[in-house]
């Protein structure tokens, strides 16, 4: 046990390294940060998958000396995420934004525990770019990625990240094509036993405009979250709100029998919803074990 505690695992050689850029309308951000991830990762493969942009953002990666992938039209940034990973032809993805934001530099800080971990994330310990509203947002979206999960997640929606690119072919096909794929990813891998490694970076103000709707896309995220668990872990969405029938039920029963020495019909319909609900989340929970078997048997690349 001992020797396996001080066991040390070889680094990722960047020519084993896909570097992913999904990009929509980002010749700025792509004409800044493209040459400086080529210089410090010549040997890597770096890839930009242009989601349908209407700017110039497919000339400026390929005259930075990048590879490019184009989408004949919008699709979605998880979406574009996913050609990436499929397109991909080296061992190990970063997964990174192409406006400025992740500094080409740290790609080193996400490699070097990727040896050890399935999954390692760029966590916005210190956001001094983000307006509050979208902190605010992003910290109630940890919490509850973390109720979901029952680990902590210290950044939920970072796109700073790096994988094996044979685990994100696993996960693939769950990624939707909107900007919830970070955690779509997040969620995915902790609830079918994957280790995750979070570390601290610094990020950058973005160059150009953001396309993420705080109201439309947060409400997005949340209903992604709720949809994943219920893939991998039902009983945590399902066992609360069979609690809270049950104790609704108790508290209008004993209610109505101290004062009206009667249990009322509303109270019976809710211990019956509760016990439906529980029910229902334990045959859940017995698919979403046999959903996991069968990700562990699928044939890798």
């Amino acid at each position: 046990m001992e020797e396996a505690a001080n066991q040390e695992f070889p680094p990722i050689d960047p020519k084993d390294l896909s570097i992913i850029l999904p990009a929509l309308n980002e010749e700025d951000g792509l004409g800044e940060l493209l040459p400086q991830i080529i210089e410090i990762y010549p040997d890597s493969e770096v890839l930009v998958v242009d989601d349908g942009s209407t700017d110039g953002t497919a000339e400026v990666a390929k005259n930075a000396g990048a590879r490019v992938v184009s989408h004949p039209y919008r699709k979605g940034n998880g979406s574009a995420v996913r050609t990436g990973i499929r397109a991909a032809k080296r061992k190990y993805l970063i997964l990174m934004d192409a406006d400025g934001q992740h500094r080409p530099k740290e790609i080193g800080a996400l490699l070097e525990p990727l040896s050890r971990y399935d999954l390692v994330v760029g966590a916005r310990i210190e956001d001094k770019t983000s307006p509050w509203h979208r902190k605010l947002a992003n910290g109630l979206y940890n919490r509850f990625a973390t109720y979901l999960t029952t680990i902590p997640i210290k950044d939920l929606t970072s796109g700073f990240r790096a994988i094996p690119r044979r685990l994100a072919l696993q996960f693939c096909y769950l990624l939707p094509n909107t900007y919830s794929y970070p955690s779509t990813l997040t969620l995915s891998l902790v609830r079918a036993g994957y280790s995750i490694k979070y570390v601290p970076i610094d990020i950058r103000k973005r160059i150009g405009r953001s396309k993420i709707s705080l109201l439309r896309d947060g409400v997005r995220f949340l209903l992604i979250m709720i949809k994943v668990i219920m893939l991998f872990a039902p009983l945590r969405v399902f066992l609360p709100i069979s609690l809270m029938c049950f104790l609704v039920a108790v508290g209008r029963g004993a209610y109505s029998l101290y004062f009206f020495r009667h249990f009322p019909p509303l109270a019976e319909v809710l211990l019956i919803a509760g016990l439906l609900t529980f029910l229902m989340g334990l045959i859940g929970e017995q698919i979403a074990q046999l959903r996991l078997v069968h990700i562990d048997e699928e044939p890798l690349e």
